[in-house]
């Protein structure tokens, strides 16, 4: 065993034992597999009042061999989205990112990842940002808790297509008084 996969397995085993012992609220997270420290699975409960709210979304963490000197990777497994999260679930956080000087990224290198970082610190970096996005992160289970109740049932109510548009919209689509203006470059002294 190389000094530095010595020094990762020491850092995770004690970040893994800190965060079941102490765990974030509204994250529950597990190694894939036990013989495995370097692969973690992350599940994030989703916060009322959000798009997210009665959500189970699912997620790794891969950590490079060199941990915590290089970031590690995170991934969703759950489709969903959100202005951080690229369509193959990677998570784009400054703080995910390797610690080089990069004045076009638009990020301050003490914002990147460096070795006093931690997963405790991802997470809450990951609550923080979702909370600059304007999407409400619970901080008590009492937040997270989300009642549910069968919707009442109308039957004198149907809910559908014509409930947002007059049929008389739908018949004058080929009007020749039409709104549409048929140069549609944006000028609008044509």
């Amino acid at each position: 065993i190389g000094p530095h996969v010595a020094s990762s397995q020491k850092a995770l085993m004690l970040e893994m034992k800190s965060l079941q012992e102490e765990p974030v609220e509204g994250f529950k997270i597990t190694l894939v597999d036990e013989a495995d420290l370097y692969n973690w699975e992350v599940a994030i409960f989703g916060p009322p009042n959000t798009l997210y709210e009665g959500g189970y979304f699912k997620a790794r963490i891969k950590f490079p061999i060199d941990y915590p000197y290089s970031p590690p990777a995170f991934r969703f497994l759950t489709k969903m989205w959100h202005p951080n999260i690229y369509e193959n679930g990677d998570v784009c956080i400054s703080i995910l990112h390797p610690p080089v000087d990069d004045p076009q990224s638009g990020e301050l290198p003490s914002e990147r990842w460096n070795p006093t970082q931690n997963v405790r610190k991802q997470v809450l970096a990951t609550k923080a940002e979702a909370e600059r996005d304007g999407v409400k992160v619970p901080t008590t289970l009492a937040e997270y808790c989300v009642r549910t109740r069968a919707p009442p049932t109308d039957e004198g109510s149907d809910l559908f297509y014509d409930d947002y548009y007059d049929d008389e919209d739908l018949e004058d689509d080929n009007d020749e008084d039409c709104c549409y203006d048929e140069d549609d470059s944006g000028n609008e002294e044509s």
